[in-house]
């Protein structure tokens, strides 16, 4: 064989070998990803993560735990679910109803019946997913071996900050901070009233003061806090006093939450700004009071129903 020969045979063979172990080594349930990139496991850690079994029920560290914090692969780091996500199911293991957006990857399991939730960034083995029980809102219940799992208490994570905002409608708010670079999640919810958690009617029809208001989870080291603040202004009317669009009423108002003084200090400068710029700001800057989540529908609202914002769009001020 001539040596051109030998070489486009040799390419072949390369090309042939990693489709094959593309396509084959996830339907054998190995690790797909360099083995030394992640930690070592024990040899019960192994059973459940890379051989895909199950721990015993009411055995786990985090069946009965409900700490503030963030859950995370036992085996890559990877961020999986957050604490808020977290609910009493007493079915043994535990049970989240929703996952950090990404992190989990479904697959059908051996058995052909239920359905295998893995850490999306490495394959390792979490539990099993399952749809109705009415458990919670979201209808869903993520069983996690706690082994699968290791868990960071919120105060223990200087990179992870929080930040409230209230632009009017939070489905439109939240839309657009959704799709801001170095923001992990954002939730709808209400604060700023003096009743117990609220419902979306109250808020509405009881002039309770609370003000619709978006949650916004965020890792320092991919945007700042002003940055945040400028792209709130930015998404929204600050100028408008009874509202926003055609949202006319006080839980519509532009408010500012802030946690610190660092925070208000931005937030007055940003305003100082744009007022110089010749924006007549009516925008408020209040301390944070106590965040209360809205109703589920609320959530994720215009993906869920494949709509996009009719009130809020960006608009650079700055």
């Amino acid at each position: 064989m001539c040596e051109k020969g030998k070489i486009v045979q040799k390419y072949i063979i390369m090309v042939f070998s990693a489709v094959i172990t593309f396509y084959l080594i996830p339907c054998f349930g190995g690790p797909v990803l360099d083995k030394n990139s992640y930690k070592k496991l024990s040899k019960d850690e192994e059973r459940v993560i890379v051989y895909k079994g199950t721990e015993a029920p009411f055995s786990g560290r985090y069946d009965d735990f409900f700490e503030k914090g963030n859950y995370f692969c036992k085996r890559c780091n990877a961020r999986l679910y957050n604490s808020s996500d977290k609910f009493e199911s007493s079915c043994g293991w535990p049970t989240f109803d929703s996952e950090i957006k990404g992190a989990i990857r479904r697959q059908k399991d051996a058995d052909g019946k239920r359905t295998e939730i893995l850490c999306a960034n490495c394959g390792a083995h979490m539990g099993h997913v399952f749809e109705g029980g009415k458990l919670t809102e979201k209808n869903v219940r993520h069983c996690v071996n706690s082994i699968s799992l290791t868990f960071s208490p919120e105060r223990e994570n200087p990179d992870i900050a929080k930040a409230y905002f209230a632009g009017g409608c939070f489905w439109g708010v939240e839309y657009l901070f959704d799709h801001k670079e170095g923001v992990i999640s954002v939730l709808s919810g209400y604060m700023g009233g003096s009743l117990e958690n609220p419902s979306y009617q109250d808020v509405s029809y009881r002039n309770t003061g609370h003000i619709e208001i978006v949650e916004i989870t965020y890792d320092v080291n991919k945007v700042s806090y002003e940055d945040l603040a400028r792209f709130f202004f930015e998404i929204h009317d600050p100028t408008q006093a009874d509202g926003q669009g055609p949202d006319i009423g006080e839980q519509y108002l532009s408010v500012i939450f802030t946690n610190n003084e660092q925070e208000k200090k931005i937030a007055d400068k940003l305003i100082y700004i744009l007022k110089d710029k010749g924006y007549q700001v009516v925008t408020k800057v209040l301390p944070v009071s106590r965040f209360w989540k809205a109703e589920e529908y609320h959530q994720n609202y215009y993906n869920k129903n494949k709509k996009k914002p009719y009130c809020h769009m960006y608009k650079k001020k700055f």
